[in-house]
C-alpha cells in the first residue's frame, strides 16, 4: 500500500480520502474555469445570471457556491457609468395619447410595443438610436440609428417593426410624450396600421420602464465597452449586439432567464 500511495506510513483509508479531496478540488477548478468563461463572455453578468447560465450548460450547482467563487476570484460585474443625455422634448402643444398600459401586462406577442430614443456617443459627436420592443418578450423588433432624432428616425424604427411582425393590428404602441411621437407624421402612421397610441404620464419615467431597461443593457454591455469612430461603425456594432446577442443569446431576468427569441418560441408552443 505504501508503494501504491508513494507515501510512507499512509493508511488505505487516508489514501482514499485524499483521492476524494483531490476529486473535489478538480471539480471546483472545473467550475471556476466555466464561471470565468461566462464572466469573460458576459462581463456585466452578476452571480445570479452566471448561476442561470451554468444551469443552462448542464451544471448542478447552488447559487451560494457560485457567489463564493465569483467573489473570491474577483469576477464581479464591471463598474457602470451613470451620465445620461436627455432626448425627450415634451414641451410642445401637440396632442398626446392617454396611457393605456398602467399596471396591465401583455400575455402574448403583438399586444404591446414600447419605444424610445437614446443617444450614442461617438469619438467626437453624438448619434441617436430609436428602438421598438415587444412588451411581452422584450425582443427588439425595430430600430434605427442616425445623426438626428427627428420623427423620421422613429418612423424608420416603427416601419422595421411593422414589417418584422407582418403588420398586426390593434397593438398598443406605448411611448413617452416626446415631440417625435406626437408629430403629425408619426400619428398618421399609427392610424394607417391600426395601432393604438399610448403615452407615459408626464414626468413619470417608470411608465416606460421596459425601454429604459433595454437602454441600460445596451449601454453597459455594448456601448460603454467601445469607442465608435463613425456612425457606420456604431450602426454595425450595435446592430450586431441587438440582433445576435440581446435578442438571441442574452439571458433576461424578466423572462425567467431565457433570451427573448427563445421566450417567444416557448410561449408559442
Amino acid at each position: 500500500m505504501t508503494a501504491l500511495c508513494g507515501l510512507s506510513g499512509v493508511s488505505r483509508a487516508t489514501y482514499y480520502r485524499s483521492l476524494k479531496v483531490r476529486s473535489g478540488d478538480e471539480q471546483e477548478c472545473d467550475l471556476r474555469d466555466e464561471i470565468e468563461k461566462i464572466a469573460l463572455e458576459w462581463e456585466y453578468y452578476g452571480s445570479r445570471r452566471i448561476h442561470q447560465e451554468l444551469i443552462r450548460r448542464g451544471w448542478e450547482v447552488g447559487r451560494q457556491r457560485v457567489q463564493r467563487i465569483v467573489r473570491e476570484n474577483g469576477l464581479l460585474c464591471l463598474r457602470r457609468p451613470t451620465r445620461w443625455l436627455t432626448t425627450t422634448d415634451s414641451k410642445h402643444g401637440l396632442p398626446v395619447y392617454p396611457n393605456l398600459v398602467g399596471e396591465w401586462r401583455p400575455t402574448a406577442i403583438n399586444q404591446l410595443w414600447v419605444t424610445d430614443v437614446t443617444y450614442i456617443r461617438l469619438r467626437s459627436s453624438f448619434v441617436f438610436l430609436a428602438a421598438l420592443l415587444d412588451g411581452f418578450s422584450r425582443r427588439v423588433i425595430g430600430w434605427a440609428l442616425d445623426q438626428h432624432f427627428r420623427a423620421e428616425l422613429c418612423i424608420q424604427a416603427l416601419e422595421m417593426a411593422l414589417a418584422a411582425r407582418h403588420f398586426p393590428q390593434g397593438v398598443i404602441h406605448h411611448s413617452d410624450r416626446g415631440v417625435q411621437y406626437c408629430s403629425k407624421e408619426y400619428r398618421a402612421l399609427l392610424e394607417k396600421y391600426a395601432l393604438r397610441g399610448s403615452m407615459a404620464r408626464k414626468g413619470n419615467p417608470y411608465d416606460n420602464a421596459i425601454a429604459e431597461s433595454f437602454w441600460k443593457t445596451l449601454k453597459y454591455e455594448q456601448v460603454y465597452r467601445h469607442q465608435y469612430r463613425t456612425i457606420e461603425e456604431a450602426r454595425a456594432n450595435i446592430g450586431l449586439f441587438i440582433e445576435q446577442v440581446y435578442n438571441h443569446r442574452r439571458l433576461h431576468s424578466a423572462l425567467s432567464y431565457v433570451p427573448p427569441v427563445e421566450y417567444e418560441r416557448t410561449a408559442a408552443k
